[in-house]
C-alpha cells in the first residue's frame, strides 16, 4: 500500500508516494534535505544570494558523486571476494 511522505524544502513542503517502505522513504527524504541543508549552508558563506536551482543542482551531484564511489567500492569489493573464493577452491580442490 503506498503512503505520502512530506518534506520540507526551501520552507515549502513537497509530498510524495512512497511506494515501499515508508521509513526508508522518510531516510531518504531526509538524507536529502540534510545535503540541500549542507549546500546551501556552504554557498551563503560565499554569496549572499542563493540560488534554489544552484543549491539542487550542487546537492544532487553530491549525491550523484556519491552513489558513484559506492558503486566502484562495490565492484572492488566484489572482485576481492571472487578472487578469493577462486584462490580457495583451488586449494580446496588440490587437495
Amino acid at each position: 500500500m503506498d503512503q505520502l511522505v512530506t518534506i520540507e524544502l526551501f520552507g515549502r513542503p513537497f509530498t510524495f508516494r512512497a511506494e515501499e517502505d515508508v521509513s526508508t522513504a522518510k531516510e531518504v527524504a531526509d538524507f536529502l534535505v540534510q545535503e540541500i541543508s549542507r549546500v546551501e549552508s556552504q554557498l551563503s558563506n560565499k554569496s549572499s544570494t542563493i540560488n534554489k536551482q544552484a543549491i539542487l543542482i550542487m546537492a544532487a551531484l553530491n549525491i550523484a558523486n556519491e552513489y558513484f564511489k559506492c558503486q566502484q567500492k562495490h565492484k572492488d569489493l566484489l572482485e576481492i571476494v571472487s578472487d578469493r573464493t577462486s584462490g580457495l577452491l583451488s586449494e580446496l580442490n588440490a587437495n
